[in-house]
């Protein structure tokens, strides 16, 4: 981050502000472990920080400190606008264009107050006064430590904090797994473990509270999984018919993408999620080694992310949208 905005952000919080704080929608561990995190190292620094969600959070993130104070903007847009527009500053953070927001965009466009962007998506747009952007890091939440070490707040950073930033790093790196996992990253674990991160409990609480219908809809996702062995891909489908037979909540869908890589020889693996409300086929994409997921998002499905973890969507049906993957599959080199 440049010096000059690391100067002037310092500034910006020398006093007590009100602050709006966004993380993109349908907010991931990395999202509301930044945002969260955020939250608690501004309240210690005497501000007035509120989370803004564009919409629900998952269960499975509901235990984290301060989530039962994170406002959701489309249950409550009339106070959350109200909020906004009285903010002096407003951080986003875990994305970096503003119709990553849905709804709130129309908001966040028309407001006033300095923008600061922390985030490690590729192309991030200009709509802030400070950006702290950069595609190393595995996940927002290794950058927001950083950003605390910038502004000389270490020492603030506390179990709570801490408890935030673990879980960010722990989700966005496929519990340390993913390649953008550094040295470092180990290094800022082990100094939050000293902190009193709980380290045996936070994966526990993220990944081993399933409810049965997530387990038989993880089951369905499997049954459904199709095997493309000489393209080394893998990919399955859920519809909303199979989404609503077993209970489906907010969250359930979280990491079933990821199974499709632990087949032995696959390299790319997509989910495909049908969503009626919305009128389109949601996707996620996954891949090891170099394949670059992001560019194969942005190319054909009007997504991006990154180059082993990216999304997309579709308009056309599940039929459709599955056989143009296929299609596609077949003229790559993976």
């Amino acid at each position: 981050m440049k010096i000059q905005d690391i100067q002037a952000i310092q500034l910006l919080l020398s006093t007590p502000k009100k602050i709006a704080i966004i993380p993109h929608r349908g907010p991931d561990g990395d999202a509301m472990g930044s945002t969260l995190g955020l939250y608690h190292f501004l309240l210690k620094n005497n501000h007035y920080p509120t989370v803004i969600a564009p919409n629900e959070f998952p269960d499975f993130l509901d235990w984290m400190p301060g989530a039962g104070k994170v406002k959701i903007f489309e249950k409550d847009k009339g106070n959350c606008t109200k909020i906004l527009e009285e903010a002096e500053i407003i951080f986003t953070l875990d994305f970096n264009a503003l119709h990553r927001v849905g709804v709130m965009e129309e908001v966040l466009s028309r407001l006033k107050a300095p923008f600061i962007m922390i985030d490690h998506h590729q192309f991030p747009h200009d709509y802030a006064a400070y950006t702290y952007s950069d595609t190393s890091f595995g996940s927002t939440c290794e950058m927001l430590y950083n950003f605390i070490v910038f502004l000389g707040k270490k020492e603030v950073i506390d179990e709570t904090i801490g408890t935030c930033i673990y879980t960010g790093i722990l989700t966005d790196s496929g519990s340390f797994r993913f390649p953008k996992t550094t040295g470092t990253t180990h290094r800022i674990i082990a100094e939050l473990i000293d902190l009193g991160v709980k380290n045996t409990v936070i994966p526990n609480l993220l990944f081993d509270n399933s409810s049965f219908g997530r387990l038989q809809l993880l089951g369905r996702a499997l049954q459904n999984m199709k095997v493309l062995t000489e393209h080394k891909t893998a990919y399955t489908t859920l519809t909303q018919d199979e989404l609503d037979s077993f209970d489906h909540v907010k969250g359930d869908t979280e990491g079933i993408v990821n199974y499709g890589l632990s087949i032995k020889g696959i390299i790319f693996t997509a989910i495909f999620i049908e969503n009626k409300d919305e009128k389109i086929i949601k996707i996620s994409f996954r891949s090891q080694g170099d394949f670059d997921v992001n560019q194969f998002a942005r190319d054909h499905f009007n997504g991006g992310g990154h180059i082993n973890a990216a999304g997309g969507k579709s308009e056309s049906s599940m039929d459709e949208t599955t056989q143009k993957f296929e299609d596609l599959v077949k003229n790559l080199s993976i």
